[in-house]
């Protein structure tokens, strides 16, 4: 006689005959530990860092094109206009009021400009004709101050500078090179400005270096201007010294009057 023997079932399995017949009985068997899903890739994540790589490496590239370009224009533009620059000028103008029949006069005249300083010197030699001193002219943009040395009086004067007259020196430097060439002829009119003394000034160190050095050891008064106008009138009989100078396109006549 064979004894056949059977095991209790494991833990963990449930009878066949509590689940109903034995073939459609199912065997529950423990399972191993799940296995990880491999993640999607972040392709929008990864688009949008490569995009902002692309902006950053665009803004590196144009400021490299800008600071070459400044660099550029710095050592091969402004290099070729000078620190300072001397003219000789000559400019050929009417009086039809004090010379009628003169024609067109001749007004000559040393300029130096100093760019890097921003200031500009002119110096006017004795006139041609009659009318008008010789005088040495300082336009200092940094202090906004003209200064006139009329060298036949030997005095100075100084006033607010005039910028609607008076030009740049960087702009000024540019029309005297235009003219120099003969490629701009300044115009033939003359404008009239004039100014009336006001006040001695003692302390000539407020004034700037420039015009300390032209005035130092020299009388030296304030004016205020009166009228600018473009017609030259007959002068009047009040006490007046004439400087014609040339700073723009046209020739200036400052009148220095004194109180009447």
């Amino acid at each position: 006689m064979v004894k056949i023997a059977f095991q209790q079932p494991a833990v963990g399995l449930k009878d066949a005959k509590e689940e109903g017949d034995g073939a459609h009985s199912e065997i529950l068997l423990p399972q191993g530990p799940e296995e990880e899903t491999p993640r999607p890739v972040q392709t929008r994540k990864s688009s949008l860092t490569g995009t902002c790589y692309l902006i950053l490496g665009l803004i590196v590239v144009l400021l490299g094109l800008v600071f070459a370009s400044m660099y550029l224009y710095r050592h091969y533009v402004t290099s070729r206009i000078p620190r300072e620059g001397v003219f000789h000028c000559s400019v050929l103008y009417e009086d039809p009021i004090h010379y009628p029949f003169m024609g067109r006069l001749e007004l000559q005249e040393d300029v130096k400009i100093y760019i890097e300083d921003n200031y500009e010197q002119i110096n006017v030699p004795v006139p041609q004709f009659g009318g008008s001193n010789p005088a040495d002219i300082i336009h200092d943009f940094q202090k906004r101050l003209t200064a006139y040395h009329d060298i036949a009086l030997d005095k100075c004067y100084v006033i607010e500078l005039n910028t609607s007259i008076v030009m740049l020196p960087r702009n000024f430097w540019e029309l005297l090179v235009h003219v120099k060439k003969g490629t701009y002829l300044p115009q033939t009119y003359v404008i009239q400005e004039e100014m009336i003394v006001t006040e001695q000034v003692n302390d000539l160190k407020p004034l700037g270096t420039f015009i300390y050095n032209l005035c130092s050891g020299k009388e030296t008064y304030r004016l205020r201007r009166r009228t600018t106008r473009r017609r030259i009138n007959r002068r009047q009989a009040e006490n007046c010294s004439h400087i014609r100078h040339f700073e723009n396109t046209f020739v200036v006549e400052t009148a220095i009057c004194e109180k009447s």
